[in-house]
């Protein structure tokens, strides 16, 4: 990430030939927390965008669009998770969402950056909505990668909310991680991974599709468009044995939100059934060479 020009655009590149540019009014926070650096400014449309290692991680405005696409798909798609694995997240916005499920009696936090997790708390409360509090939370910090493959713990529902496969992210989308995750899921548990924006990123998906091909007897994704993730709509891997997931009606997932009692502002039973349809060449990446 860098900055230029009179009025302080910040400029981030994490494609070799393109890039996309914010107006940063101010630079509220730039420090390194001792795993990645860590920078917080303040944009006109967006509000308060955080980034990691110059990529832009949330902002105030559209993270509504992917945690709520990243949790409530494989959450109301399995009806009835009780125990949940988050790896990564540390803005807290998966887990306000997960936390909006009643039947959850353990919201399972592994996120490798402390100092995250507090920035977060301190600097982007709306995101987290004070789920940080709620007893029903285990928050880890550890390594995620270290944290599946040594846990005995299992879990219904597992959301990898990594960053890309760049620095502490880059362990998260190896077959061996996977297959740690594969491990620990219970009798028709799901996971779902982020996986980029497949039209400019199509090996983080190709990749994640070959690994999951080999565990699970489901192996696709599915895609959402967030404003700040440039370049296309994002692919959201999800991988299971239990193929009736796929095929949820919607007047089931319908009565499956209303439990939830909130209004979001992205997901629907439409959109959720949706998103399963893929472009062509977002399906040549899912299905096998």
């Amino acid at each position: 990430m860098t900055t230029h020009g009179r009025d302080n655009w910040i400029t981030e590149q994490l494609h070799g030939a393109f890039r996309s540019s914010y107006r940063a009014d101010r630079v509220l926070f730039d420090t390194e927390t001792g795993q990645q650096r860590l920078v917080l400014v303040e944009n006109p449309i967006f509000g308060r965008m955080l980034s990691l290692d110059g990529v832009t991680q949330v902002t105030e405005r559209d993270e509504f669009v992917y945690h709520e696409m990243l949790t409530h798909v494989p959450m109301l798609a399995h009806g009835n998770a009780r125990r949940v694995l988050i790896i990564g997240g540390g803005d807290g916005g998966i887990l306000r969402e997960v936390l909006r499920h009643p039947n959850v009696e353990q919201a399972t936090m592994v996120e490798i950056d402390a100092g995250v997790v507090s920035f977060s708390r301190e600097w982007l409360p709306t995101v987290s909505d004070g789920a940080f509090d709620d007893p029903r939370l285990n928050l880890v910090i550890a390594d995620g990668a270290a944290f599946v493959r040594d846990t005995q713990d299992r879990f219904d529902v597992v959301i990898v909310d990594s960053t890309d496969p760049i620095g502490p992210g880059e362990v998260l989308f190896t077959d061996s991680f996977y297959g740690h995750v594969r491990r620990l899921l219970n009798p028709g548990g799901v996971v779902v991974t982020q996986n980029g924006v497949p039209f400019l990123q199509p090996d983080e998906l190709r990749g994640t599709m070959r690994a999951f091909r080999s565990l699970f007897q489901v192996a696709t994704c599915y895609l959402v468009t967030v404003p700040t993730y440039t370049g296309g709509a994002m692919a959201l891997g999800f991988g299971t044995d239990d193929a009736a997931l796929l095929h949820v009606s919607e007047p089931t997932l319908a009565e499956r939100l209303a439990g939830l009692d909130f209004t979001p502002g992205y997901y629907s039973p439409a959109v959720h059934r949706g998103a399963f349809a893929l472009p062509g060449y977002v399906e040549k990446l899912v299905e096998p060479d």
